[in-house]
């Protein structure tokens, strides 16, 4: 009883810890100043404007709406710029409690799952910055879910609403399309393929595509947005922006200094510094005030070992034409999440968008935990390891708190923690 209850005591927990001094850091973190602005002009003209005219922009709508749902309720103050997310991330740690418990259907693996999600600083970060990654990851998680459970209707909107709040989820739609038309076509033949097959076209094509349209609605509906003008006919227009767009994102080569190759991502090579101040309130000479996208080391680098771990066990099956859910799962997810970006070894790209396949990783955790405890160890050495990892990454999570939440420390405290020359 206890432990089925967990997710949701986990969750409670999280979010208080979320919303406490989630106005703190005062003013724009990262690049908060982008969305926060375009929530802003969403509320006023349904639209991203720059003064009188129109304003480029790089992402769709869907995340700045929701950033503009916060605003709404509490203000235009940073208590409402990261509500919404702040709400999502604690929905993203019962989502994924409740896909652990579909894949194991044991109560301790999920609070276990749920523990970890809970326990990770870069998913605690992106819950307190009004950004649009966390957003991105809870749509392409809701999605993957639903796909699993073959409530694909849903799943196509889910998915629809990912790209509709940033294109990097067209991988796993285009990922999980061609696993669903895989199936249809080692499920049926002759004249019973036609029916599914255009029933998988509709739902993993179509849908999301007019979804993702509908999202749009702001800029349809205005004479303001950014090319809205560009021809008479309003689809060729929007085609054009999109073009525009598409540019942007394969052309953004400009350095910066907290630029990170994907091949460091796992391990935390090169975390993103998302504020940093020097103030003169912590009682000592020197003080730091930082909020670093770092995941949880402990957590990140077991990560780490427990997807090579699994991926070594998916081979396995896949040479004996077997298959785990589970272990299908993970390497849907680090394949789309993940991979693509090596892709872009030119383009200026930063550890923090590793969150997208984040749960993917901790899903390899909770299976590699799985294996200890149907290990031939005995049943209390194989708990005691598990928790003994738990309480570990825990600890590691409460000392690195301060820089997930933006606290102020001595600087001496703050450079303790700085493990890696490379994280300064």
């Amino acid at each position: 009883m206890i432990a089925a209850l967990a997710p949701i005591v986990i969750a409670l927990l999280s979010l208080v810890l979320r919303l406490v001094n989630l106005a703190t850091p005062k003013g724009y973190v990262f690049d908060e100043v982008y969305y926060v602005d375009g929530a802003r002009d969403f509320l006023k003209f349904g639209v991203e404007v720059s003064g009188n005219g129109p304003e480029f922009i790089v992402h769709p709508p869907v995340g700045k709406w929701l950033i503009a749902g916060g605003i709404k309720i509490f203000g235009n103050n940073e208590f409402g710029w990261r509500f919404a997310v702040a709400l999502v991330g604690t929905l993203l740690i019962l989502l994924f409690a409740r896909l652990v418990h579909v894949l194991f259907f044991s109560p301790l693996l999920t609070a276990l799952g749920g523990a970890l999600m809970a326990m990770d600083g870069l998913a605690l970060v992106h819950s307190r910055t009004a950004l649009l990654d966390l957003f991105l990851t809870f749509f392409v998680l809701l999605a993957v879910y639903l796909w699993h459970q073959e409530r694909h209707w849903w799943a196509a909107i889910s998915m629809g609403l990912a790209m509709g709040t940033k294109w990097s989820a067209a991988y796993f739609l285009a990922i999980i399309a061609l696993i669903s038309l895989y199936r249809v076509f080692t499920e049926h033949s002759g004249k019973d393929l036609v029916k599914p097959t255009l029933k998988k076209l509709f739902q993993y094509g179509l849908l999301p595509i007019a979804l993702y349209m509908t999202t749009w609605s702001g800029w349809f509906l205005s004479s303001r947005g950014w090319d809205r003008q560009w021809s008479s006919n309003v689809i060729t227009s929007w085609w054009h922006y999109h073009a525009e767009i598409l540019g942007f994102h394969t052309g953004l080569t400009e350095k910066h200094s907290y630029e990170a190759n994907p091949w460091s991502w796992m391990i935390m090579g090169r975390p993103t510094s998302f504020f940093y101040d020097a103030p003169n309130t912590c009682g000592a000479t020197s003080c730091a005030q930082e909020v670093l996208a770092i995941g949880t080391p402990i957590l990140w680098w077991l990560g780490t070992v427990a997807v090579v771990v699994s991926l070594g066990f998916w081979i396995r099956l896949l040479i004996l034409k077997k298959s785990n859910a589970a272990l299908n799962l993970i390497v849907i997810g680090m394949s789309a999440g993940y991979l693509p970006w090596f892709f872009f070894q030119k383009r200026t790209v930063f550890s923090f968008y590793s969150i997208i396949f984040e749960p993917f990783m901790l899903l390899a955790l909770v299976y590699c935990a799985k294996l200890v405890l149907d290990s031939d160890l005995k049943s209390g050495l194989s708990q005691a390891i598990v928790a003994t990892v738990v309480v570990v990454i825990f600890l590691n999570f409460i000392y690195f708190l301060p820089l997930f939440t933006g606290d102020v420390i001595t600087y001496d405290a703050w450079f303790k923690r700085m493990w890696l020359s490379s994280w300064i």
